[in-house]
């Protein structure tokens, strides 16, 4: 996610519509065909507010992320609440999507995503957490 909002900010103030073109090109890709067109219009339809708007939001996700990990792997109650929290955001989008057109792979994607928040929930529920350690010898 860091990488693809680097990669965003590498794009302010550069022609976004040649770099578009030229990677159809590049790729020997049909630029009337269905795919191509859509890449080349939005290349055309963005701006350098977009990008850093882009650039912004991964970092704001990375950095959710990185907290996720090293409360996780600092067995922190609170970092299985926001495990279980961010996984239940994508549940509604994955469950309209399977609405707009039930696919293996959506339904993999759901059955998945909703193991992980369910098993998460239940480690909450029953109190898993690794208990909190103390660094002063004798205390508990």
């Amino acid at each position: 996610m860091l990488a693809a909002g680097c990669g965003a900010l590498a794009l302010v103030h550069r022609d976004l519509q040649a770099i578009a073109e030229e990677i159809v090109s590049h790729s020997h890709l049909n630029p009337a065909s269905r795919f191509p067109r859509i890449f080349l219009d939005a290349a055309s339809r963005t701006t350098d507010s977009r990008l850093w708007a882009l650039a912004g939001m991964a970092a704001a996700y990375a950095a959710v992320r990185l907290a996720e990990a090293y409360g996780l792997w600092r067995a922190r109650r609170w970092a299985e609440w926001l495990g279980a929290a961010s996984g239940a955001i994508y549940v509604p989008v994955e469950a309209w999507e399977i609405a707009r057109r039930v696919t293996a792979t959506r339904l993999v994607l759901l059955a998945g995503n909703l193991l992980i928040v369910v098993y998460l929930l239940g480690q909450l529920r029953a109190g898993r957490a690794a208990p909190q350690t103390s660094s002063t010898p004798g205390k508990k």
